[in-house]
């Protein structure tokens, strides 16, 4: 069975759109479920314990870049060098697939105006799409499910009717009879619950924001690009990666 780990990089909201950061990123890794439960979990508490002495924490990027709990140790210029070597070592060594969907905000805002479709819901329905073709792709009567970071009550509501709402009437390229059979469940889980998939997908999402703004790239974007689901020619832009909207 396949498991899609999602988090999100960014506000979704288009009321108020950050010009430091107007993209909005839906995205993470697609993992067999016995490489996860077995391989991932135990590198990841291995990594942790290698370079803290412990591993009764969560990696969370918002915690790694404003240095708080025991990534205060990345004051040390020589113990952040290690702690960025060690990360991409371990995000490059794993064996997961990466979807993505980044919305540049202020351009989606613009062009559909009122009837602009909430970026969380529209990067979910064009993850799902790409999450059972890969599906898809494994033969026979494979399944998923799809395990989704916790936000707030009222979002998480919306998540859940978002999710029931594919299941009755599908997608523009998936019947909704398909989702309905080749993913069995959605789970909405707390980053405190300490689950390796959802810490791996966090320190996916941000690289890739960062990309799309057209920043300058970093080894963890490099190490991201090629995990990325491909076509069979190698493509990875609409397959692993959406970006909307798209270039009229």
């Amino acid at each position: 069975m396949l498991v899609l780990f999602l988090d999100e990089s960014g506000d979704h909201s288009l009321d108020k759109i950050d010009p430091q950061y107007p993209v909005f990123v839906l995205g993470g890794c697609i993992v067999d479920l016995e490489y996860h439960d077995r391989r991932l979990t135990t590198e990841l508490k291995r990594y942790k314990r290698e370079l803290f002495g412990r591993d009764d924490f969560i990696l969370h990027t918002a915690d790694i870049t404003r240095v708080r709990g025991v990534f205060q140790a990345l004051t040390s210029k020589a113990f952040r060098e290690r702690f960025y070597q060690e990360t991409n070592r371990l995000m490059e060594s794993l064996d997961y697939t990466v979807v993505a969907c980044a919305i540049k905000k202020d351009e989606h805002a613009r062009r559909y105006g009122l009837a602009a479709m909430d970026p969380y819901l529209l990067s979910l329905k064009v993850l799902v799409e790409r999450f059972i073709f890969q599906i898809q792709a494994r033969g026979g009567g494979e399944k998923g499910i799809i395990i989704a970071e916790a936000r707030d009550e009222t979002l998480d509501n919306q998540l859940r009717l978002a999710w029931m709402d594919l299941r009755v009437g599908g997608t523009e390229y998936v019947p909704a009879s398909e989702v309905r059979r080749r993913i069995s469940e959605l789970h909405i889980r707390d980053k405190s619950q300490d689950i390796a998939g959802l810490q791996i997908a966090d320190l996916i999402v941000s690289p890739i924001g960062r990309h799309v703004l057209g920043k300058s790239a970093k080894a963890d974007w490099e190490i991201i690009k090629q995990k990325f689901r491909r076509a069979a020619d190698g493509r990875y832009k609409g397959f692993g990666l959406v970006v909307l909207p798209k270039k009229e």
